[in-house]
C-alpha cells in the first residue's frame, strides 16, 4: 500500500518539477552594479532633447545592444554595497526606469547608470555605486 502511495506522489511531483524547468528567463533577475548621474538629462542618445522624466537610466555596453535598449524598462533593486564604506546603502525599495541614454565604456562604472532621483529612491546616494538585481519589465 505504501508503494502505491509513493507512486501517486511521484506521478504528481514529476509534472510539477518539469514545469519549474521551463519558467521564462525574464522571471529571473540579472545582477550587476549601478551608479548615478546628475541633471541635466538632455540631450540623450535615445531621445535627443525630449524630456523623458527623471526615472530614467543610461545603459552600459552590457545591456546597450546597439541602441536596442532605448525605451526598454527595467526594474532595479539594490542588493548591497560594492565597498566597505556603507555596508547598508539599500532602503528596501525597487524602481522602474526607462533607458534613455548610453553610458559607454570605459567611462561607465556600472551596468546601469541611474538618474540621481532613481538611485536615491533605492539607495543612499553617498554609496555612489551599489550591487543591483535588474530585470526587463
Amino acid at each position: 500500500m505504501a508503494t502505491l502511495n509513493h507512486i501517486r506522489i511521484f506521478s504528481i511531483m514529476i509534472p510539477v518539477l518539469v514545469l519549474f524547468c521551463f519558467f521564462p528567463k525574464e522571471a529571473v533577475a540579472d545582477e550587476g552594479t549601478a551608479t548615478f548621474y546628475t541633471p541635466p538629462y538632455t540631450p540623450s542618445s535615445c531621445y535627443g532633447n525630449s524630456n523623458e522624466g527623471v526615472m530614467i537610466a543610461a545603459a552600459s555596453d552590457a545591456i546597450w545592444d546597439n541602441r536596442a535598449a532605448c525605451g526598454r524598462k527595467y526594474r532595479v533593486t539594490c542588493l548591497g554595497a560594492t565597498n566597505n564604506g556603507d555596508p547598508h546603502p539599500c532602503n528596501g525599495n525597487s524602481v522602474a526606469v526607462k533607458i534613455v541614454d548610453y553610458c559607454p565604456s570605459p567611462g561607465c562604472q556600472g551596468t546601469i547608470d541611474l538618474s540621481q532621483e532613481a538611485f536615491a529612491s533605492i539607495a543612499n546616494p553617498d554609496a555612489g555605486k551599489i550591487k543591483i538585481a535588474y530585470k526587463l519589465v
